[in-house]
């Protein structure tokens, strides 16, 4: 399976905020953030065993290693799920 992207990301990146087009987007109403809920995933830590060289492979991506254990769980997880 091929996941590479056509979108030329780099274009994207150069858009101004003026060069977007947003004229599709439904505008808030008046008390839309007054009612709204900040939403953090519930979080717990458990001691995982990992073998060696890939923890030093998590750890040499820089110094977020846990951040980037737990969100590549979460996709497996994600898309084993029944």
């Amino acid at each position: 399976m091929n996941n590479t992207s056509k979108t030329n990301w780099e274009r994207i990146d150069a858009l101004t905020d003026e060069q977007i087009d947003t004229s599709e987007i439904p505008s808030l109403e008046e008390g839309f953030f007054a009612k709204a809920t900040l939403r953090k995933p519930l979080r717990g830590t458990v001691a995982v065993e990992i073998d060696a060289d890939t923890l030093s492979w998590y750890r040499a991506q820089g110094e977020q290693a846990q951040e980037r254990m737990a969100a590549a769980l979460r996709i497996y997880a994600y898309a084993h799920q029944a």
